[in-house]
């Protein structure tokens, strides 16, 4: 039987590679390491990344064991979830990874100017009917900036053909240097790319259901005012993946 929600939140309570600072417990103090993750966690200099809404850490851990000469840190607000990866983080050794449970729409608060040299975006709720809390909304894409470094790589990696549009408007009216574009990402990545690497469950799922995996990556430089996209998007017509129903239409054009 599978640990419940109060054994696994007791267990993050325990654990050395997790901070938990949720919205309420930064109201009055200011995280201890923020500017110094290389000294005070990593213990090393090299580049660190995050994956935002890092779900139960497959990306975070599994690009770290990828990587090892690179520092990854998954950040959510869902710790039940997040007890998955860094458990398994632990019990594999990797020195190479952090979990930071907190709201993303403070994500500025932990990291200094320049402190981050990348971000995976990883399925994404598309917040269809809200833009501000989009992942690649200009709302979002302006608190990057305050510690991503200076043209620093974002990754979308989406079922979502709403987010990938909406994102791919954004970043052309943006002028934003794009380095990879694909609305089917196994269907065109070449064997050593990083993106078709590795494979959620839920993944595997949506492209079962003949939904294709959206890949974009870009290039976030800080200087010039980032705009919105003034256009109409036809929304997914397909429902998440934890309700009843689904369409096995693929919606991207």
């Amino acid at each position: 039987m599978s640990k419940g929600k109060l054994a696994k939140f007791a267990d993050m309570a325990t654990y050395e590679n997790v901070f938990q600072y949720p919205y309420r417990a930064l109201e009055d103090v200011s995280f201890p390491i923020q500017g110094h993750w290389h000294e005070q966690y990593f213990h090393n200099q090299n580049p660190i990344v995050l994956e935002l809404g890092c779900g139960k850490g497959e990306y975070t851990v599994g690009l770290a064991k990828m990587f090892p000469d690179v520092n990854f840190i998954g950040v959510d607000i869902k710790g039940a979830r997040m007890w998955t990866g860094a458990t398994q983080a632990l019990q594999e050794g990797l020195k190479n990874v952090a979990f930071l449970r907190t709201n993303i729409e403070i994500i500025d608060r932990f990291f200094a100017p320049g402190e981050v040299s990348e971000i995976w975006l990883t399925f994404s709720d598309p917040q269809m009917k809200n833009p501000r809390k989009r992942l690649t909304s200009t709302w979002f894409l302006n608190r990057y900036r305050h510690f991503l470094s200076d043209g620093g790589f974002v990754h979308v990696k989406t079922d979502s053909n709403f987010l990938f549009t909406y994102t791919t408007l954004l970043v052309e009216k943006n002028r934003l240097p794009v380095l990879v574009k694909t609305t089917d990402l196994y269907a065109t990545a070449s064997k050593d790319s990083i993106a078709a690497s590795i494979q959620t469950y839920y993944e595997g799922m949506w492209m079962s259901r003949g939904i294709s995996i959206k890949y974009l990556k870009f290039c976030l430089p800080h200087d010039g005012e980032l705009e919105e996209p003034d256009v109409e998007i036809e929304l997914d017509d397909y429902r998440s993946y934890h309700r009843s129903k689904r369409s096995s239409k693929d919606t991207a054009k």
